[in-house]
């Protein structure tokens, strides 16, 4: 799971983003479910995967960089993402 800080008028170049972002996951092995979700009350936007296996995730993530190498993060966002990586307890 990512949180992300989007700048005022740079939503949609980060939505894009983050949608190429998991499209280059769609049909990698163990992957559950992806999307991408908006919450309105903070401009923040929250990019949520779940994968069967953390060996999927890490098979599948050299994909998943390629797909937004290149992309001006430092002038999209307001500060880095927070990212979770979560295991079930």
């Amino acid at each position: 799971m990512s949180i992300h800080f989007p700048k005022q008028g740079k939503e949609s170049l980060l939505i894009d983003s983050m949608h190429r972002f998991g499209k280059a996951m769609e049909g990698k092995e163990g992957l559950i479910m992806a999307q991408t979700s908006k919450d309105e009350d903070r401009n923040r936007f929250i990019g949520l995967a779940i994968w069967e296996s953390k060996e999927s995730w890490l098979a599948a993530r050299p994909a998943m960089i390629d797909a937004v190498k290149g992309d001006p993060f430092d002038d999209w966002e307001l500060k880095p993402p927070e990212v979770f990586h979560l295991i079930k307890v």
